[in-house]
């Protein structure tokens, strides 16, 4: 593959927000099984009601042709919520009960959707995504960081060490902890601590959420098992005022979006 060439901006218009719809289509439907009312299988697009209150960031390559977009991030933050021209309740209010953080008084963004194209996975482009996100972070003074993130599937057994692991070692504090919602709430200790094969179970943890967990993230009681989605999330919460120097630089770009 020739050498990206990264460009990374706000979607601006309907277009862009088509390149990002189609990319979700790519990895979420068509690589792994997910489904949801308004997804436009015919037109390959993967969307639903929240996207046009949410900010969409976006990595383009253009060394390639067609410049095609690459990664994506939805963002939503918490003064939006409730105002004209934004939603009635962040996309996770649907799986989480996100009263802790919401009475918290603290500037609140909610991420999601986060993918990249297959191609790019393992190089440099999460952190070209995640510099974009600092830069949005520092731009609108967000304080807490946090949003549903998934294993693949919604069979619980195969991934039950690594929800226990979640649950044992990385649960928020109790000012930060939501729960997901009872329709679909599933227990994370479900293997004694001092039974779980620590090794495999954080092989099991897909990559983004290892990643937020090195930069400090947590995570919120029970997971919620989607079954529309094909997936079993977790709520990941992050305190922005709480990464030291050392990791913020894993994701700090000192550009400006």
């Amino acid at each position: 593959m020739t050498q990206p060439q990264f460009e990374m901006r706000l979607a601006r218009d309907d277009a862009d927000l088509i390149a990002a719809q189609k990319l979700r289509y790519d990895v979420f439907v068509r690589e792994l099984g997910s489904d949801g009312a308004l997804v436009d299988h015919a037109a390959g697009l993967e969307r639903d009601a929240y996207d046009p209150f949410y900010d969409h960031l976006l990595l383009f390559d253009a060394a390639r042709d067609g410049r095609p977009c690459v990664g994506v991030y939805r963002l939503l933050r918490g003064d939006r919520v409730g105002q004209p021209d934004g939603p009635d309740s962040f996309y996770s209010a649907a799986e989480y009960d996100l009263s802790p953080l919401e009475a918290s008084g603290r500037n609140l963004l909610e991420l999601g959707r986060s993918c990249l194209h297959k191609d790019y996975r393992g190089g440099m482009a999460m952190m070209h995504l995640w510099g974009g996100l600092s830069d949005y972070v520092e731009a609108h003074g967000i304080e807490i960081l946090f949003g549903v993130a998934s294993f693949h599937g919604t069979e619980v057994a195969p991934i039950r060490e690594a929800l226990s692991l979640l649950h044992h070692r990385h649960l928020a504090p109790p000012e930060l902890r939501v729960r997901a919602r009872d329709a679909a709430f599933q227990p994370m200790n479900l293997v004694p601590e001092d039974q779980i094969n620590r090794p495999a179970a954080m092989r099991a943890v897909p990559s983004l959420i290892k990643a937020y967990l090195r930069l400090g993230g947590f995570v919120g009681e029970g997971a919620f098992v989607d079954h529309a989605f094909n997936t079993t999330d977790i709520c990941l919460i992050m305190d922005v005022t709480q990464i030291s120097k050392t990791h913020k630089s894993i994701y700090s770009s000192g550009r400006r979006i």
